[in-house]
C-alpha cells in the first residue's frame, strides 16, 4: 500500500508546483546536499516523491507558491497522473462526491472500508440525488486511492468545499474543457450586480441555465453569513444538476435551502417567486444566432420578476446591445423591455468572458420592475477584462440603485451615461451603447487639458519643421556607382567573422511571460520587436525581477545587432535591453584586427537575409567592405536613420494632432474656432 500511495513527480512538475521557472528545480538539485533524492525514473526522466519535495519547500521556503496550497497542488498534480487510467468526467464526478461526503459525515474516509463507506453514502444521500451514483461508478481497484486523494486535498484546504473547488479547476488538465465557465472576475461582478449583499434575510436566488453552478456558488460566496436564503437552480443536463447539489451541499447550503430542477424551468412551486435571478445564457454559435429567441428567454426571466426583484443576465452583445434592423420584430421586442420600464442597466463587456470562445462578445442587463423612464448605458468593450473596470462598473450602479434608479447628482458615472429611455425608443434599431459623454465628464483633468495638449503639439510639429536640414541642407546624395569589373567585392560569412573574433555570438535568454511588464525598468527585445511587428519599449521587465529570476542573464551593449530566425535584424543603439529568445545576439568586437561595424553589418544581414533566408545564420555570406568603403557607408546609415527619425517623429505628432482633436469632436467637449485670417 506504501508503494501504490507514493505520489511522483517530475523536475518540470516541481517547476508548476513550486511557481518557478523550469531549470529552477533542477538547479536546486545540483547546488543544496538536503534536495530529495530521485526515487525511480521513467524514459530517463528522474522522478521524484512529491511528499518529500513539498517537505523539503515548507523546510527551506523556497519557491512561490503559497505553502497553504502546496499540498493540494501536489494532491492535484496526482489527479493529472489518473488521466490516462480513468475518464476525466469520472474522475471529477468521483473525488467531488467524495469530498462531499466527508464534509457531511465529517471524518475522513480512507481508513472506512469502501463498502462500509457505500452504506454510509446511500443514508446520507438515500434518494440518489447528488453522490451515491457516482461512487458507486467508481472501479473498486482505484476507490481507497481516490478516497486518499479526497482526505489530501480537503486538509490541505480550509474547507471541504474550497478542495471540491480546486477540482473542478483542475479539469482542463484531466481533458475536461470548461466550456460553460466564464471567468471567475465576472462571475463575482454578476452576482454584486445582482444586490445580492443588500439582500434581507430569507430571500430566494435562482440561477436558469446553472450547468456546473460557478453563478449559483458566487450568489452564495456574494451573501452575508447567516442570512438563511434559498438557491434554486435548473439545468436540462443530468451530470450538471447532481453537480450543483454537490457543490452547494459542500458549503453547507442543506435541503430546506436548496432546490435544483433538471430541465430548463425552474421549480417555484414550494418555494415562491425570487427576489434575484441571475442567468448566463447558453452560448450559440453567431450563424445559427437568432435574435428573437435570445430576447424570449430574457422576457421569460422577466415574467418572474415581481416590483422591485432584479435580474441579471449575460448574454450575446450583438443582441442585447448591437444594433438590429429598425423594426423588425428583435428590435420590437428588444425595446419593449425599454417601454415597460424593466430594463435598468446594459454594459457591454470586454472580450475574453469565456476562455474557450474568445471572440465570443458578451453583454449584461440588470432588470427590475420599476418605471424611473431612464437607463444606465456603459461600454467597456474597448478595455481589457481586468478587476478594476469591472468593480467601477458595479459602484456606478451600485450608486444608480441607490438613487432607486434615477440621477444622482452627487455621483458621476464613471463608464458610462444614463439616458431618457424615451431616447433610445426614437431610434429604432440604434446601439443600446452610450453616443457621448455624461455632461459631468467635461470637468475631468483628461478632458479640461486636451486644448493644452494640442496647442503644445502645433509647436512641437512648428520645431520639428524648423530643423530645416531636411529641406535646405544639401540633398541626400549616395555617390553609389557599379563597381569597377577589376575590383570585385571581397565576401565572408557570419561564421568566419566569428572564428576571426570580430564578432560574438550570444543567445537570448527565456523570459517568463508574466515578467513581460509595460513601464518596467528594461525594454526586452522579442522576435516581434526585432522583425518591427511591435513597438520597441511596448514590453519591459522590472529591474529587480530580472536580478533575481534570471541571475545568468545579460543586458544588451550600445551597437548589438539583435537577429531573429527568419533574419530580422535590429540594432540596439543605447543597450541596457533584455533579449529574448529565440532571438539573438551579435556583439562586435572592437578591438579585432579589422572591426565591423554595426549599421553596416546590420544593413547587409537584412539584403543577404531576405535573399538566402534557408541558410544558417552562420553560414550567411556578407560582403566584406573595405574599411574606408564600411566608413562611407556607415555615414551614409547615419544619415538616412537621422533623417527617417525626423519624418517618424513628425508623422507621430501628426497623428497624435489628429486622435486628440477627433475625440474632443466625438464627445461633444471641442469645436473649432474660425482662424484669424479668416475672421
Amino acid at each position: 500500500m506504501a508503494e501504490q500511495f507514493q505520489w511522483l513527480i517530475s523536475f518540470a512538475e516541481i517547476a508548476v508546483l513550486a511557481q518557478v521557472r523550469r531549470p529552477v528545480p533542477s538547479n536546486w538539485a545540483r547546488r543544496h546536499d538536503d534536495f530529495p533524492q530521485p526515487v525511480s525514473r521513467e524514459g530517463g526522466r528522474p522522478l521524484f516523491d512529491g511528499r518529500e519535495i513539498i517537505d523539503w519547500l515548507l523546510e527551506t521556503g523556497r519557491g512561490n507558491a503559497d505553502q497553504r496550497r502546496l499540498r493540494g497542488e501536489l494532491a492535484l498534480h496526482t489527479l493529472t497522473s489518473w488521466r490516462g487510467r480513468l475518464p476525466g468526467r469520472l474522475l471529477v464526478d468521483a473525488l467531488t462526491s467524495l469530498i462531499c461526503l466527508r464534509s457531511q459525515l465529517d471524518t475522513p474516509l480512507a481508513p472506512i472500508d469502501w463498502n462500509q463507506l457505500l452504506v454510509q453514502a446511500s443514508r446520507a444521500d438515500f434518494e440518489d440525488a447528488y453522490l451515491l451514483a457516482e461512487l458507486r461508478a467508481i472501479p473498486e481497484v482505484f476507490a481507497p486511492r481516490l478516497a486518499a486523494l479526497a482526505d489530501e486535498l480537503v486538509e490541505a484546504a480550509y474547507t471541504p468545499a474550497e478542495a471540491l473547488e480546486w477540482v473542478l479547476e483542475a479539469r482542463p488538465r484531466l481533458g475536461e474543457p470548461m466550456t460553460e465557465v466564464p471567468s471567475l472576475l465576472l462571475t463575482v461582478t454578476l452576482a454584486k450586480l445582482s444586490g445580492i449583499g443588500e439582500l434581507d434575510d430569507g430571500g430566494i436566488v435562482a440561477t436558469p441555465y446553472a450547468r456546473s453552478g460557478e453563478l449559483l456558488v458566487a450568489l452564495h460566496a456574494q451573501a452575508k453569513e447567516e442570512t438563511g436564503h434559498s438557491y434554486l437552480a435548473a439545468d436540462p443536463d443530468r451530470a450538471f444538476v447532481r453537480l450543483v447539489r454537490r457543490r452547494m451541499l459542500a458549503r453547507q447550503v442543506y435541503d430546506f435551502q436548496l432546490g435544483v430542477a433538471e430541465g430548463l424551468e425552474l421549480d417555484l412551486d414550494d418555494w415562491g417567486d425570487p427576489h434575484i435571478v441571475l442567468c448566463a445564457l447558453p452560448y450559440e454559435p453567431s450563424e445559427t444566432r437568432d435574435a428573437v429567441a435570445v430576447l424570449e428567454r430574457v422576457q421569460a426571466l422577466t415574467d418572474l420578476l415581481r416590483p422591485d426583484r432584479t435580474a441579471v443576465v449575460l448574454g450575446p452583445a450583438d443582441v442585447l446591445v448591437g444594433p438590429l434592423a429598425p423594426h423588425s420584430d428583435a428590435d420590437l421586442l428588444r425595446r419593449s423591455f425599454l417601454t415597460d420600464g424593466l430594463l435598468k442597466v446594459v454594459a457591454c463587456l470586454p472580450r475574453g468572458v469565456f476562455s474557450y470562445w474568445p471572440q465570443y462578445r458578451t453583454a449584461v442587463w440588470v432588470l427590475t420592475r420599476k418605471q424611473t423612464g431612464l437607463v444606465f448605458l456603459s461600454d467597456l468593450s474597448d478595455r481589457p477584462l481586468s478587476e478594476r473596470a469591472l468593480d467601477t462598473l458595479v459602484e456606478d450602479v451600485q450608486v444608480f440603485r441607490a438613487a432607486g434608479w434615477r440621477i444622482d447628482r452627487r455621483h458621476a458615472m464613471r463608464h458610462g451615461a444614463i439616458v431618457p429611455i424615451k431616447e433610445l425608443d426614437d431610434q429604432p434599431g440604434a446601439a443600446f451603447t452610450p453616443q457621448q459623454r455624461p455632461p459631468e465628464s467635461r470637468y475631468i483633468r483628461l478632458v479640461v487639458e486636451r486644448p493644452v495638449r494640442i496647442s503644445e503639439l502645433e509647436i512641437r510639429l512648428e520645431e520639428l519643421l524648423a530643423q530645416r536640414d531636411l529641406y535646405d541642407g544639401p540633398a541626400l546624395r549616395t555617390y553609389a556607382a557599379l563597381r569597377p569589373e577589376g575590383r570585385p567585392v571581397q565576401r565572408t560569412t557570419i561564421g568566419r567573422m566569428l572564428k576571426e573574433r570580430r564578432l560574438r555570438l550570444l543567445p537570448g535568454h527565456r523570459i517568463a511571460p508574466e515578467h513581460l511588464i509595460s513601464g518596467g525598468d528594461h525594454p526586452v527585445l522579442t522576435p516581434a520587436e526585432v522583425t518591427g511587428d511591435a513597438p520597441v519599449g511596448g514590453r519591459t521587465i522590472d529591474r529587480l525581477v530580472f536580478a533575481s529570476a534570471y541571475e545568468h542573464a545579460k543586458f544588451t551593449r550600445p551597437g548589438d545587432i539583435v537577429v531573429t530566425p527568419d533574419f530580422g535584424v535590429y540594432v540596439d543603439a543605447e543597450g541596457l535591453s533584455v533579449v529574448a529568445h529565440p532571438a539573438r545576439i551579435l556583439r562586435v568586437r572592437p578591438g579585432a584586427e579589422r572591426p565591423v561595424r554595426s549599421r553596416v553589418l546590420a544593413a547587409l544581414l537584412r539584403a543577404a537575409g531576405t535573399l538566402y533566408a534557408a541558410q544558417r545564420l552562420e553560414d550567411l555570406s556578407v560582403p566584406d567592405l573595405a574599411p574606408d568603403e564600411a566608413e562611407r557607408y556607415d555615414t551614409l546609415l547615419t544619415e538616412i536613420e537621422q533623417r527617417a527619425a525626423l519624418l517618424r517623429r513628425q508623422t507621430a505628432t501628426l497623428d497624435e494632432l489628429t486622435r486628440l482633436t477627433a475625440a474632443g469632436l466625438v464627445d461633444g467637449t471641442l469645436t473649432i474656432l474660425p482662424s484669424p485670417e479668416t475672421t
